[in-house]
């Protein structure tokens, strides 16, 4: 899909989904970024679902993957191109060992439920990782959360928004 084809929000968009998509909207207007967040009519919750729903790349899906820091149980966010895989023993190179985040601890770090993790908007500050890989599309759809909501960015737009460094985290 490109950036012509963007589909605007609907008028159910601005009352629909949850408080975290209405926090990213805001947030996202606030820093001017140009693309609102849309309300899909189905659930997105895997890479492969946003895709479907949006017509584009699975690989354009930048999707929000949560671990916690085994040292301070920091919440680390990777955002990986959705047709890659993190690698763990990758992340762990760059910010020490990680383990697995449960839903709970995933609610409560970022402020979204599991499916619908935003890479901006957290509940509080985040170690945060950007796949390299991302930077192969010159558009891609993040989550806004919650499942229903996306927006669309281009790689170096994620970069600028959260701060976080682009890295090589996906398995070969």
């Amino acid at each position: 899909m490109s950036t012509a084809d963007t589909p605007t929000p609907s008028a159910e968009a601005s009352t629909a989904g949850s408080e975290g998509f209405q926090r990213v909207t805001a947030l996202l207007a606030e820093l001017g970024h140009p693309h609102a967040p849309r309300w899909l009519g189905v659930p997105a919750r895997t890479s492969q679902e946003a895709a479907d729903a949006l017509g584009i790349l699975v690989g354009q899906v930048a999707k929000s993957v949560i671990f916690k820091r085994k040292a301070d149980e920091a919440a680390v966010l990777v955002v990986a191109s959705g047709d890659r895989r993190v690698d763990e023993k990758k992340v762990a190179a760059l910010v020490g060992p990680v383990g697995r985040a449960d839903a709970a601890f995933v609610k409560a770090r970022t402020g979204f439920s599991i499916g619908g993790v935003s890479p901006v908007g957290h509940a509080e500050k985040l170690v945060t990782l950007i796949d390299d890989q991302l930077f192969r599309f010159e558009a891609v759809w993040a989550a806004a959360g919650h499942p229903n909501g996306v927006f669309m960015l281009t790689p170096q737009q994620l970069a600028s928004l959260t701060g976080a460094p682009v890295v090589d985290v996906v398995q070969a």
